[in-house]
């Protein structure tokens, strides 16, 4: 019976990420925005739980980036989408801000198809991962929604801004740039640094500019992954 409670979990993601759509093509953005976050703590949970209970299987490991291209890829570039489109206030062409969001889609797809068959990713990741780039937009939206942000307010407003950003988080997930994984097997510093600043880093950010701060969680995120990259190569070459 155990074997089943992480492909629950692993359904509740995606139960979470198809609700998150539907309440984003009814108009509910922010909604959509929460349910997105309620798929990534379900995706966190699944992986934990197959990890306390040993419950590993072929089909959990599929059924889980299955559910991650909804959640994270479709879900996300459904926002993107209606984002960019309510961006525009004089006329656009209606084929490329439909394009633009399923590049999205497309590279978190191909993200977790290469993330599956790359055994060097267990404690480093090469590109964006899924969640993070869904993090990204739902940070947007977040921030817009409860902070009153100027920043927040002019990148809703400005549909290059928005179309950068969309292209952006796409390429980066399909990239080779090493970052971070918050997975560790211990809670020590060291071996952790990275992670300890990441943390740190954020919760300086969410204090001092409150939810406004959410949009600069994913560049915070890579930052920091760079960073530690940099200094973790001399210590490696001393060795």
């Amino acid at each position: 019976m155990k074997k089943h409670i992480p492909n629950f979990i692993t359904s509740l993601n995606l139960t979470s990420g198809f609700i998150s759509i539907i309440y984003a093509l009814n108009g509910d953005i922010r909604t959509s925005a929460w349910l997105i976050l309620a798929a990534m703590v379900f995706d966190f949970l699944d992986g934990f739980s197959a990890r306390l209970l040993k419950a590993y299987s072929p089909v959990g490991r599929e059924l889980d980036s299955l559910a991650d291209v909804v959640s994270f890829g479709v879900a996300p570039a459904i926002i993107s989408y209606l984002l960019i489109r309510d961006s525009f206030t004089g006329t656009y062409e209606p084929l490329l801000i439909m394009i633009i969001p399923a590049f999205m889609a497309v590279c978190a797809a191909l993200r977790l198809a290469i993330f599956n068959l790359d055994e060097t990713q267990a404690t480093s990741f090469k590109g964006l991962p899924t969640p993070a780039n869904a993090l990204a937009v739902v940070s947007i939206v977040i921030a817009d929604s409860y902070s009153g942000s100027s920043l927040t307010g002019f990148i809703t407003s400005s549909p290059l801004t928005l179309i950068i950003i969309v292209i952006m988080l796409s390429v980066l997930m399909v990239t080779r740039i090493p970052l971070l994984s918050l997975k560790t097997t211990s809670i020590r510093f060291r071996g952790n640094e990275g992670r300890y600043l990441l943390i740190t880093a954020v919760a300086a950010v969410i204090i001092i500019f409150g939810m406004a701060g959410a949009v600069m969680v994913i560049p915070i995120y890579i930052i920091v992954s760079l960073i530690s990259l940099l200094f973790r190569k001399p210590l490696l070459e001393t060795r």
